[in-house]
């Protein structure tokens, strides 16, 4: 193999080709003027027509490949096109990148190469006309998207589009193996790079592959990524499972409570204390919101009745009603017979004494005087109860401080339609809506795609999903310990699932329940790809450097589109190994002669020299010039891939009625730049 590859040059090899060609045609035609019988020259002549057909392939390499190097070939494929294998998951198009890329994409460096890389003066004027004059009919032949045309505009998709052309020649289909998939997948680039096209390219494969549930968090709402995920799962015949969960349009949404379902009670109150702030004076104020959330959950759960936001809140803003409920409920099963009679008693009293000195009434009703006095009385053990008594105990202004910031938060997810979707009454028969719990999801092999409205209510879309989050987590601790068969008549005990998870800007949805999620969730079956910007977004999340970092050392494969910060790239660079790469210096030089007998005046000498340097595989440059839908993909312990990602093509699929309005509105509302190929 010569060390010195050189494809940024003329192709000299069709000269060679002709003169070989020429030659095979003479000895083919004229043997005799060579002194060759007939079967020497036919043997002659096909060899030097071997050597011309070498020659020119060889010619043609170079001139593709500095074709390409200009402009690559267009690569788009609809959702039935897309490779759809069941231990395996395509990514696009690509290759290997290797020390032969990088010298590669050394050399275009070059400046006395340039010339073979920038586009032609012509193709210069072509812009300069169109820009000049904009209505002008020779502007439609100039914009003409055809191979004819020597100066057609190129695809508006930025970026230093050498980075792919350097190894266009071995391009091929890019998989990584279904095992791998488990080690979860972080995707970083800045917006409007093709992070969506991604996520449909891998959510289309995973629905279609049917083994488990599809789960996308949507913070942007896309409509694009939502009626491409409901094509899917129609053509995978699963629209069925298809559930969509939306925070922008709950009229139209499927309705979830996100504190019904837990393994320990403890549960409830973490959710939803989570989402206050635990830092400064704070963390007081948050702790015993925790222990209040968790009296009133536990007392509702022990009265039979589901805790959702709206019942916390109504017994966090008035704890009497609870207390009152609690003690009907508890005084049966643990008072002597006689306690009805008992209580009605104090109550007399208490009403009597409320009657003739309203200020000195200590509750808002004399039953709650009267069952706190006989409780009291009984000197009961019951945890739930003390708790209640606790909150019963406390001055009115003084109670009203401390739940000061849980109150707003409470208030925020129980306001209007979306109190109604994050509560749902399970009585009403007129609300066709569907209700949906994760275990549900999850046995049932669903597909939801969750639009958490982050670009109108980011506090709402963050706290719901950090409590979706934080839901998943739980039904994930349950299922690694009993399967997602437990239960069920003739289910199988232990038995794991496949969950395909996709978080799309994951940095607004992570809290305290997202480390669990990433480094533990796998063994329960949590397959995660996430998908954020940058670095500094997961930063900005927690507010930890070194939180961040365990987070992304949790994430085994990662790639990365255009990102726009060196901190960001050098995650993927700080990973790969160094290269050597060969230059090549000429040095000339002349010296004279001090011998004046010699009839030599100097004598000069030119020289081509090697020299191998080492030097980063990959620099965080590279990654800050991606063109648009191209990526670098890190995988399989340091395997490294330079990939494109196939453009859409429109598949025409009949939607629900609902579900064309919800995107229709959202095409409207929403403005994410995600469609950034419509017109390639």
């Amino acid at each position: 193999m010569s060390l010195i590859e050189a494809k940024l040059r003329p192709a000299v090899e069709v000269w060679s080709g002709c003169v070989a060609l020429g030659a095979a045609f003479i000895i083919y035609m004229m043997p005799n003027w060579f002194m060759m019988t007939e079967s020497v020259a036919y043997l002659s002549a096909g060899l030097l027509l071997l050597l011309a057909l070498v020659r020119f392939k060889e010619s043609l390499e170079v001139v593709r490949y500095r074709k390409r190097l200009r402009r690559l070939p267009y690569y788009g494929m609809s959702s039935k096109e897309v490779p759809k294998y069941g231990d395996s998951l395509f990514f696009g198009r690509g290759f290997r990148w290797g020390q032969r890329h990088t010298q590669r994409l050394k050399d275009t460096m070059n400046p006395a190469v340039r010339h073979y890389i920038e586009d032609s003066s012509p193709y210069h004027w072509a812009r300069d006309f169109e820009r000049k004059h904009g209505k002008h009919w020779l502007i439609k032949l100039t914009r003409w998207n055809s191979p004819l045309n020597p100066v057609r505009p190129l695809p508006p998709i930025g970026g230093n589009r050498v980075l792919h052309a350097v190894g266009i020649d071995e391009e091929k289909d890019v998989f990584v193996a279904g095992s791998d998939r488990p080690g979860n997948t972080l995707v970083l680039g800045t917006t409007r790079q093709g992070k969506s096209r991604l996520a449909e390219i891998l959510l289309l494969q995973d629905i279609h592959r049917n083994d488990g549930p599809v789960i996308l968090f949507d913070p942007k709402s896309d409509a694009a990524l939502l009626t491409r995920m409901y094509t899917a799962a129609k053509q995978a015949g699963r629209e069925d499972e298809f559930y969509c969960f939306h925070l922008g349009f709950p009229e139209m949404s499927a309705r979830y409570n996100a504190i019904a379902n837990f393994s320990r009670i403890t549960e409830i109150a973490t959710r939803v204390s989570n989402q206050l702030s635990g830092e400064g004076n704070s963390a007081a104020f948050k702790e015993f919101s925790w222990r209040f959330i968790n009296v009133v959950a536990r007392a509702l759960v022990a009265i039979g009745e589901k805790p959702d936001y709206n019942n916390i809140l109504h017994y966090v803003t008035d704890i009497e009603p609870l207390f009152r409920r609690f003690a009907d409920y508890w005084l049966p099963r643990n008072a002597d017979l006689s306690w009805q009679a008992d209580v009605n008693l104090f109550e007399e009293e208490a009403a009597i004494q409320y009657k003739k000195n309203p200020r000195m009434a200590k509750y808002q009703s004399p039953r709650t005087e009267a069952l706190r006095r006989y409780v009291e009385g009984m000197e009961a053990s019951d945890g739930v109860m003390h708790g209640l008594l606790g909150a019963l105990r406390y001055d009115a202004e003084f109670y009203s401080k401390l739940v000061a910031s849980l109150i707003p938060l409470l208030e925020k997810v129980t306001t209007g339609k979306i109190g109604k979707l994050l509560a749902p009454d399970y009585t009403d028969t007129d609300d066709d809506r569907a209700i949906f719990d994760w275990t549900q999801i999850i046995r049932q092999k669903g597909v939801i795609y969750i639009g958490l409205d982050a670009l109108q209510d980011l506090e709402i879309a963050s706290v719901v999903g950090n409590s979706m989050f934080s839901d998943l987590v739980s039904t994930s601790g349950t299922i690694y310990k009993h399967g997602y068969e437990a239960g069920l008549v003739g289910g199988e005990e232990g038995k794991l699932p496949k969950i395909y998870l996709h978080a799309d800007e994951l940095n607004e949805l992570i809290g305290p329940e997202f480390l669990p999620m990433v480094n533990k969730a796998a063994g329960s079956g949590v397959i995660l790809t996430g998908y954020t910007q940058a670095r500094a977004d997961l930063e900005a999340a927690y507010g930890d450097k070194a939180m961040s970092q365990v987070i992304e050392g949790n994430f085994n494969n990662l790639i990365m589109l255009r990102v726009r910060d060196k901190h960001t790239a050098e995650l993927m660079t700080d990973q790969l190994p160094e290269v050597e790469t060969t230059t090549v210096m000429q040095v000339s030089g002349a010296t004279d002669s001090s011998n004046v007998d010699s009839e030599q005046d100097f004598t000069s000498s030119t020289q081509d020299r090697v020299s191998v340097v080492s030097g980063p595989m990959l620099d965080p440059s590279a990654l800050m010039s991606l063109p648009k839908g191209q990526a670098f993909m890190l995988v399989n312990g340091g395997e490294l891939y330079k990939i494109r990602i196939p453009l859409p093509e429109d598949d025409h699929v009949s939607i629900p009625e609902t579900l064309r309005q919800m995107t229709e509105q959202m095409q409207r509302t929403y403005t994410t730049g995600e469609q950034w190929w419509r017109g390639l």
